[in-house]
């Protein structure tokens, strides 16, 4: 063990499913990222978590200026990465992103309810674990 938290990847599904269900399976693995791993976030990745928050289907469940200060309070404490890789390897092309995040940041893990993300674990030493198998990973702190 290198003494150091471990480096995790947050899929947009998990980080708006998080913010609108707390207590749902996905809120519970957000907290436990939160406080067990530093959060890598790319501007690629950011910019497509401002473009899901902003998404008026979720007015019902949390209002979008709710939505928006959870999103910059999440931002001001990830690790800011930058992406140097270029990766072509997923299914769904738009989730190349988290890989190259996750190659380019040196990431230990991605978390995400995606099955294009999850069908390729492991990645390149990667794991990619759904919510449920991270919280079952190891116990919450």
């Amino acid at each position: 063990m290198t003494g150091r938290a471990p480096r995790i990847v947050l899929d947009t599904n998990v980080f708006v499913s998080a913010i609108l269900w707390p207590t749902s399976v996905p809120g519970r693995a957000y907290a436990k990222a939160l406080a067990q791993a530093d959060i890598l976030l790319s501007e690629d990745v950011q910019k497509e978590y401002r473009d899901v928050v902003d998404r008026s289907k979720f007015d019902p469940y949390l209002q979008a200026s709710t939505r928006r200060a959870l999103l910059t309070a999440f931002i001001a404490n990830a690790h800011p990465v930058l992406v140097n890789a270029r990766i072509r390897e997923c299914r769904d092309p738009k989730d190349n992103r988290y890989l190259e995040l996750a190659l380019s940041g040196a990431a230990d893990l991605i978390l995400t309810g995606d099955k294009d993300l999850l069908a390729l674990h492991p990645w390149r030493g990667i794991s990619i674990l759904s919510p449920g198998n991270y919280i079952a990973l190891t116990p919450q702190s």
